[in-house]
């Protein structure tokens, strides 16, 4: 394992957390990652074990235990990729696969070890623009340098890009187009969820029905705001779940019914452009199951 051994300098702000020391040294790690070093001792102070939040004294000597390549101990995956060129890599990530390592995940493969194996980026977030959660399929789109990157997060945070859901929900919306604005927070009592509420923050889904049956609506989903997890709330508010939606009242499945079909956003050297990912083959199943004929 590759060790580094630096005594914090003279100078060295009395306030600076030891988890920003280690991010001063290794800037391709996010902070979590830098914590989890830290938490598992690979980061010590004085050859003892300190906190993330541990105010450094110049007098300090800090090693930090981290070796780069033992990311690539994560097992390759093979994902579909719709598009590719010097900058950006778009996927459609299958369910089950997380958007970056996490939590007790930081070993299990994502769609940012992909896009190491692919690129060679370092770190636990290497390419990754947005997140879909591991029971969302669909178009996602990564970075392949941290200039694309930066772009692209821009973009996102600015709200310039066009992302379109398809969604099988049960029961029957009314009225068959609308424009859900309603706020979400954290869910004190699960914090894992969330929940609509008047302290949270601002969010609009604007649905339109495309087809029904009996059982089902299969809708397209137009997210204005991009909260974690809003699709899901917004529609469970409403009394209409999406189909396999454990966390939020739907109705058990063998999958979550919410695909990224669509995405529309600027890339370097190109500009304007949209990437689609076909619906899976179980969204139209589910639609002619759900008929009484």
């Amino acid at each position: 394992m590759h060790s580094s051994d630096s005594q914090v300098p003279a100078d060295y702000s009395k306030t600076q957390r030891l988890d920003q020391y280690v991010l001063a040294n290794y800037p391709e790690l996010s902070r979590s990652y830098a914590v989890r070093l830290i938490e598992e001792a690979k980061v010590l102070v004085n050859g003892t074990k300190s906190k993330p939040g541990y105010k450094l004294r110049a007098t300090d000597n800090v090693t930090i235990n981290y070796n780069p390549a033992e990311e690539r101990q994560i097992p390759n995956i093979d994902l579909p990729v719709l598009y590719q060129d010097d900058n950006v890599l778009v996927i459609n990530k299958p369910i089950g696969v997380i958007s970056h390592a996490r939590g007790k995940y930081w070993d299990e493969p994502s769609v940012a070890s992909f896009v190491r194996q692919i690129t060679g980026q370092a770190g636990d977030r290497a390419g990754i623009v947005h997140r879909l959660d591991r029971a969302t399929s669909g178009v996602m789109i990564c970075a392949k340098n941290q200039q694309t990157l930066a772009l692209l997060q821009r973009q996102f945070s600015d709200r310039k890009v066009k992302k379109t859901y398809t969604a099988i929900v049960s029961g029957h919306l009314q009225p068959a187009q609308a424009i859900i604005d309603m706020p979400i927070e954290r869910n004190p009592k699960a914090p894992s969820t969330f929940k609509v509420g008047s302290n949270g923050k601002s969010a609009q889904t604007k649905y339109t029905v495309i087809t029904s049956n009996d059982m089902y609506d299969q809708v397209t989903l137009e997210p204005a705001t991009g909260r974690t997890h809003q699709l899901r709330v917004h529609l469970s508010y409403q009394g209409h779940p999406i189909v396999g939606d454990s966390l939020y009242q739907g109705q058990t499945a063998d999958r979550l019914y919410l695909h990224a079909h669509q995405l529309i956003i600027a890339i370097p050297e190109i500009g304007l452009k949209s990437f689609t990912a076909p619906l899976p083959a179980e969204f139209d199943r589910l639609m002619k199951a759900g008929r009484n004929d």
